[in-house]
């Protein structure tokens, strides 16, 4: 266990947010008249959370703290209307005892407006998603948050922000969105510092003494992305074509020179079909991944090219209980350059195949929620779960207690690797 000394100043932080929950409880009780008229000159709306979530290692881990999250957090989300657009700006401030620091997330901050009948603009930082996987993405490239996923954060926070430009036109045959990022987004990737990794240099699980150092993409207007979906619905069913043009979102690569993982160019072309299917909901995505630093797989330091193909069904099997199934095939192309080319360690396989099942539960009104996600990797012979149990005390209090279980065969396969960062956790948030 690392033990360290907690600042003064992350200690207030943290202790104001548990001495403003109830606080708040208090003033929403009290002053609702005064809450509605908060901005009595301006057209805004004001909500928000305040929250405490705590998490705990149930593995021992010699490169991390046991604590896997501890912090106190406060989201505010504005939103303004005009008669020409929108305003929304949406943030985090947190206090965080693992890292001992205090943070702020500028979630969004966006203005949205609608020039012409077909035509819808959003600029700013934004919240940007499509595709039809369940917590599996093909066609979807822009930023996840996979440290948070990991740690025990709100599913919402998988989705990090893109600061974007996005045009959706509107027409009888088809509908158009195009997406324009003028500086590379990332992941927010896994990098050592909260959740320890297969290290390949190094031949075994490293992290906080192994941080991950990028040589990235950041100049304005050259390193830039766009992205592009063309749809339309045809009966009961969306049809949808993708394509992407930027770089690997998480490393996919490594400099040789500087030993400085690389973030190679990457154009994305895919398509995707979901519709009713029986009595449930079908999904079929498939996205061709043209990793244009290493067309020919014979670079061992870049990523190949890769065919990716999804498939999924979603049902409800009984009174409140839903279950979804997906599978899932990363198809490595020019597997026998990689092969040749391949230094010391172990191999990938050329598929990886990947399952997942999504079990939910609602009892009591449908203020319980159980939940259960599970991938399992018949390839990799690794497993991940997601426990979950949300209730909702009150129209404003929510509790809930959670689980991230990692395991598997061998410590280099996607999963296996985080076999020591399985932890638990619990939160308290008061909504408003």
């Amino acid at each position: 266990m690392i033990h360290s000394r907690v600042p003064s100043a992350l200690a207030i932080i943290w202790l104001a947010t548990w001495i403003a929950m109830p606080l708040a409880v208090l003033a929403s009780e009290e002053n609702t008249e005064t809450e509605e008229s908060f901005f009595p000159e301006l057209p805004v709306e004001m909500h928000g959370f305040y929250e405490v979530r705590g998490g705990y290692r149930l593995q021992n881990d010699k490169y991390q703290k046991d604590m896997s999250i501890m912090e106190g957090r406060f989201q505010f989300d504005l939103f303004s209307y005009f008669d020409w657009g929108d305003v929304k700006v949406k943030g985090d401030a947190l206090g965080d005892l693992v890292t001992e620091e205090g943070d702020f997330d500028l979630r969004e901050a966006n203005v949205f407006t609608r020039p012409t009948d077909f035509m819808d603009l959003k600029v700013g930082r934004q919240i940007l998603t499509w595709g039809t996987g369940d917590l599996v993405f093909i066609n979807d490239l822009f930023p996840k948050d996979w440290q948070s996923f990991f740690i025990g954060r709100d599913t919402e926070y998988l989705k990090a922000p893109s600061d974007a430009a996005k045009v959706s036109l509107f027409g009888d045959w088809a509908n158009l969105d195009i997406t324009y990022t003028p500086k590379f987004d990332p992941d927010r990737y896994i990098k050592g510092e909260r959740i320890s990794y297969w290290n390949p240099n190094l031949g075994r699980t490293a992290g906080r003494d192994a941080i991950i150092h990028t040589d990235k993409p950041d100049e304005w207007f050259r390193d830039s992305e766009i992205a592009a979906r063309l749809y339309k619905n045809i009966e009961n069913y969306e049809l949808a074509f993708y394509g992407y043009s930027g770089y690997w979102k998480s490393p996919g690569g490594q400099d040789p020179s500087t030993n400085q993982a690389i973030f190679p160019d990457l154009n994305v072309y895919g398509a995707s079909l979901r519709g009713t299917v029986g009595e449930g909901i079908g999904n079929v995505e498939i996205g061709y991944y043209d990793s244009a630093d290493d067309q020919s797989g014979n670079d061992p330091m870049i990523n190949n090219s890769e065919m990716r193909y999804l498939v999924g069904y979603t049902q409800e099997i009984g009174k409140d209980l839903t279950m979804g199934l997906q599978y899932y095939i990363e198809q490595m192309l020019d597997y026998g350059a990689y092969r040749r080319n391949l230094p010391s360690g172990p191999a990938r396989d050329e598929d990886r195949h990947l399952t997942t099942l999504r079990l939910t539960k609602l009892l009591m009104n449908q203020n319980l929620r159980l939940s259960l996600f599970t991938y399992y990797s018949p390839s990799d012979k690794d497993v991940y779960m997601r426990p979950n149990a949300n209730y909702k005390a009150s129209d404003n209090m929510a509790v809930e207690v959670g689980s991230n279980i990692f395991f598997g065969d061998y410590p280099h396969t996607f999963f296996g690797q985080f076999e020591d960062n399985t932890n638990i956790y619990t939160s308290l948030r008061y909504s408003f």
